[in-house]
């Protein structure tokens, strides 16, 4: 599968943000934080509000004041120039603040996270005599030769039972895992934590599409996920009628409404296209659920 087509990123600041959401009180997340005004991005900076909080999860236990998280996508490699630039990456952000030393070396960490282990880095280590601990089970940190705290984490070695949302984020989740995963997302509470999830689970059916299949076959997963496009469905009309009011006019108001609209159903056939509904299927769905007429249904297939 060509990676450019699937944006990994946004899903694994919203999957990092749910690994660690019993924290979120306590930490600030900032995803794709500028390093200078020329385009140099950490992928995800984690600061704790609260510094003496001790985190329990394995992922960040090891976090400090400030941990600079890089993700590569299951396509991306990671070697031994990725490891410093990422270093590098955590010495510019160190270098800049208001005053001389404000953020300390001990007080930041870094982190890499890859779906698969880096052989040939770990190889290159050992030749530079660069030492390797593995306190957990996925999770390695780098003992030596390296500025800063630092750990790699190997998603596709986590345990089967911890860290769904960062496992999720792989080519190869299972249709067991992928059904325990939309079941999880129906019992989140809060509306920020349903974004999240949503992020993630566009990222996981992007780079799965051969599960969708099994996920045709199976009318409630089916349902499932037609619940998990409501909020985009919403967002959208709400996107349609803010750019009404921004031009000034209650006709702008009506037809941008309108517009918001037409974009939510679109978006609800392009999912019922990605389950393997057919062109009839579709319309009679959208035809009751948006009260269409069979032409008016017709025009959006």
């Amino acid at each position: 599968m060509n990676d450019t087509e699937i944006q990994w990123h946004p899903g694994f600041a919203a999957a990092m943000e749910l690994e660690l959401m019993e924290y979120s009180g306590k930490l600030y997340f900032q995803s794709e934080h500028n390093l200078s005004k020329k385009p140099l991005q950490i992928d995800l900076l984690v600061i704790k509000k609260d510094e003496p909080v001790k985190i329990t999860n394995k992922i960040g236990r090891i976090f400090k004041k400030y941990n600079i998280m890089e993700y590569k996508s299951p396509d991306d490699s990671l070697n031994i120039d990725t490891l410093y630039k990422v270093q590098a990456y955590a010495a510019l952000y160190k270098s800049d603040g208001n005053t001389v030393n404000e953020k300390k070396t001990d007080d930041i960490t870094v982190s890499i996270v890859r779906d698969r282990k880096p052989i040939k880095l770990f190889k290159t280590l050992k030749e530079m005599d660069i030492s390797i601990e593995m306190p957990h089970k996925g999770i390695y940190y780098i003992k030596s030769g390296v500025l800063f705290t630092t750990q790699i984490i190997i998603t596709g070695e986590l345990p089967d039972m911890e860290h769904s949302w960062i496992k999720s984020l792989s080519y190869k989740i299972r249709f067991a895992d992928l059904k325990k995963l939309l079941y999880t997302i129906r019992k989140l509470n809060s509306e920020h934590e349903r974004e999240l999830a949503n992020a993630v689970i566009d990222v996981t059916l992007r780079a799965n599409k051969a599960l969708l299949e099994e996920l045709r076959g199976d009318e409630e997963m089916s349902g499932v996920l037609m619940e998990l496009a409501e909020p985009w469905i919403k967002n959208a009309e709400i996107r349609g009628k803010q750019e009404g009011i921004r031009e000034g006019k209650q006709e702008g108001i009506r037809e941008g409404k309108q517009e918001g609209i037409r974009e939510g159903i679109r978006g609800t056939v392009d999912i019922l296209y990605s389950l393997g509904h057919s062109d009839e299927e579709i319309k009679i769905i959208i035809m009751k659920k948006y009260y269409l007429s069979e032409k008016a249904a017709e025009e959006f297939l």
